[in-house]
């Protein structure tokens, strides 16, 4: 049987696969093929931004692992979404649109990753960005990646604002512009009423393209080399489990994400030895941080019940959501067309923080958790999560199964400083909703509850109630140490022809949400892939 052969074999149709699809197919003389595991993007819950959080649980989109905490979270299996569709995770997250603080890629940039400070990088966001209402030397309004600002006008989010001013956190008009630290009105990826992501926004319009072949529900087993050079992958269809293999002339792209983009690497013998050699799988590559250095968001509520009937619970009486439904659909306006998370912004544990520690949201309406198991209607949020852990976790597979889950391992708050921020973080929460401009709507504290009081009793409630943000990075580290997987040009150490392209790849996590990063981060591998082969820019 003939094997098909293309000059670039992408594997992964998420955040950043969908944008390498998009730039390498730019030269109409160079043959892409776009491997993703699961199917299109098309089910309504896709779209309409209001169902973000059911998005994030939609069983036929989503991978379904779960991480395995360790005793700082009362060894806790929590549920780790990923996204299994055409735009990946970005086809089922909260949508918000944040670059990161300037200073985590100067980090970067110091570390060893060449070429990465936020200067070399800015431009990246700037193509990647369509702004629709902002413009200036921070923002573009032709980039295919669309953004808006909240337009939301409940008052909840004018008065969560205001406490905290009162508070003593500044006001930012933009949490994109010059500087990230402050409090105000979030942007997110959000079209007419419709989610952006990296497929409506990079795969959509180029599916006519006569050199992309794009191959939905095929689960990527390994990578095949010869002589430690990539030369093409070995597939398994979902639906009937037959093994078809495909090659290539140029260059095999991981851009699994950082869960996937570790397995596969592992699977196809790149890794650490001793796990290889347990699992019987020949080494190609001895490189024993594929899958190290793990790092997440973890995050934490705080809810107070409402004493006035504003919040949304209104919305969600069957009538209402139906008519806000309809609005969406019919006429793209209305409540169904934002995420309700539309006040946020960055803050610091004390004035020593020469960056900040926390990001924090809020919401006009309690969690659902919250709200299913009766525990309140009427109310409002604050979700804190720590924008810098120090805390390291591990991927890694369990069985030469590629069909097979990988232990995921986030080690949260195995460094003592991250919980002693996340007990800061809850006193900040918790301070802001105390604020004089709550005084009117102010009910009683659902969670944690008063009586979660004293650092001792603090400590205990986050370990048993945080939780991840699902903003997994770093498994597959750039720079130019023993810990790192790929240098700065993203190509693997020992291996030609193979690269590395997504979150995986971030030497440490972002100050924020990490999927405008990781378009960033895949706009600007697509130049440094067609410089490289002399491709049309």
């Amino acid at each position: 049987m003939q094997v098909e052969t293309f000059d670039f074999i992408i594997i992964g149709a998420g955040t950043a696969g969908c944008v390498l699809a998009n730039r390498l197919t730019e030269d109409p003389n160079t043959s892409v093929l776009l491997i993703e595991a699961g199917g299109v993007d098309n089910h309504p819950i896709l779209k309409l931004p209001l169902f973000a959080g059911v998005a994030y649980n939609y069983a036929p989109t989503n991978w379904g692992y779960t991480a395995q905490e360790g005793e700082n979270l009362f060894g806790r299996e929590i549920p780790w979404p990923r996204g299994k569709v055409l735009g990946g995770t970005s086809s089922i997250n909260g949508m918000m649109h944040i670059r990161g603080n300037p200073d985590d890629f100067d980090r970067w940039a110091r570390s060893g990753a060449a070429g990465w400070s936020y200067d070399e990088v800015l431009p990246y966001f700037l193509k990647a960005e369509g702004n629709l209402d902002r413009d200036g030397e921070y923002h573009n309004k032709n980039g295919p990646f669309k953004v808006t600002s909240a337009h939301s006008p409940h008052t909840l989010y004018r008065t969560f604002i205001n406490a905290c001013e009162s508070a003593g956190y500044k006001y930012n008009s933009d949490l994109n512009g010059k500087s990230q630290d402050g409090i105000g009105r979030q942007d997110f990826n959000i079209h007419r009423g419709r989610r952006v992501s990296a497929s409506t926004a990079y795969l959509n319009p180029i599916k006519s393209r006569k050199n992309i072949r794009i191959l939905t529900n095929n689960h990527v087993a390994r990578v095949l080399f010869k002589n430690s050079r990539a030369i093409g992958v070995e597939c398994i269809e979902t639906r009937n489990k037959k093994k078809v293999n495909f090659s290539v002339t140029k260059e095999v792209i991981v851009s699994a994400g950082t869960v996937n983009s570790p397995q596969i690497l592992q699977l196809s013998g790149i890794g650490d030895i001793h796990l290889l050699k347990k699992l019987d799988i020949p080494v190609v590559k001895e490189l024993p941080s594929v899958g190290q250095n793990l790092q997440d968001h973890l995050g934490a509520y705080v809810q107070v019940s409402c004493r006035k009937k504003i919040s949304l619970y209104n919305l969600f009486r069957k009538d209402r959501l139906a008519l806000a439904i309809a609005q969406a659909i019919l006429f793209r306006t209305g409540p169904a067309t934002s995420i309700p998370l539309e006040a946020g912004g960055f803050v610091r544990a004390d004035e020593a923080s020469k960056l900040p520690d926390f990001q924090i949201t809020f919401c006009p309406g309690l969690s659902l958790e919250t709200t299913r198991q009766g525990q309140g209607r009427h109310g409002y949020l604050v979700h804190y999560y720590l924008a810098r852990p120090k805390s390291r976790g591990t991927i890694e597979i369990v069985s030469k199964d590629p069909c097979a889950f990988p232990l995921i391992k986030p080690n949260s708050l195995s460094d003592p400083t991250d919980l002693k921020l996340m007990i800061a973080g809850l006193e900040i929460a918790r301070n802001i909703l105390a604020q004089n401009a709550f005084d009117e709507v102010r009910g009683m504290e659902i969670s944690p509850g008063t009586d979660v009081s004293g650092e001792d009793r603090e400590a205990h409630w986050i370990k048993q109630n945080a939780t991840t943000v699902w903003h997994p990075t770093s498994t597959c580290k750039m720079g130019e140490d023993n810990s790192s997987v790929v240098n700065s040009d993203l190509k693997v150490f020992g291996i030609n022809n193979l690269r590395v392209v997504d979150a995986s790849i971030m030497p440490s996590i972002t100050t924020g949400n990490t999927a405008t990063p990781t378009i960033m981060i895949a706009e600007k591998a697509s130049d440094l892939i067609k410089n490289d082969h002399s491709l049309l820019l």
